[in-house]
């Protein structure tokens, strides 16, 4: 994935969510942001300086709708910033998930009726081809875990090292290079 490209990715995770707060996993599900989610989603605004050569977003209203608030209305939808599919977890708690899956997590164990992690890392690369072959900075708004398994990615690591990377709703991370070496420049802030 190693590229001499000297573009930036900026990462933002959507607003919260009743779920997000509740610690629920949301794929497919298409919630609105709480009051405070788009309080926060506003407050971006400032600290997203562009120009950016695009601007992306996940489907999913709680990402557009982040975007519209930090003032990106023109977001261009990509299909592939959705969250992982969680499948028959969507809606569940970690600690619900593991009643039955001792040990769980999105990272280690796969999701019944879900995508698997070779699915995520394949649209996480579409994803970066896009970024690497713009002219300068890119703008994406998504998903928590979908974000993490972009941002290993991004550092040639296998899908499953997004656990190494805790990512709140509301931040803003940068993904860049040092010379042709991809790092990591800001992290959730």
């Amino acid at each position: 994935m190693s590229s001499g490209s000297g573009n930036e990715v900026w990462i933002v995770r959507h607003g919260e969510t009743e779920w997000s707060a509740s610690g629920k996993h949301t794929s497919f599900t298409d919630l609105p942001l709480t009051a405070h989610g788009e309080e926060v989603g506003r407050s971006l605004a400032g600290e997203l300086v562009g120009p950016f050569d695009a601007v992306l977003t996940s489907p999913r209203l709680r990402a557009r709708r982040t975007a519209q608030l930090a003032g990106y209305d023109d977001a261009e939808v990509d299909p592939d910033l959705v969250e992982w599919n969680y499948g028959d977890y969507e809606g569940l708690t970690t600690a619900t998930i593991r009643e039955t899956v001792p040990g769980w997590t999105v990272w280690t164990h796969p999701s019944v009726g879900g995508e698997s992690a070779v699915e995520v890392a394949a649209r996480c690369d579409r994803v970066i081809a896009r970024v690497r072959q713009a002219a300068g900075p890119v703008l994406i708004f998504g998903h928590g875990h979908s974000l993490r398994a972009l941002t290993a990615r991004w550092l040639d690591l296998d899908v499953a090292q997004g656990c190494h990377f805790r990512l709140d709703t509301a931040t803003i991370s940068v993904l860049g290079y040092e010379r042709e070496t991809p790092v990591i420049k800001r992290w959730n802030a």
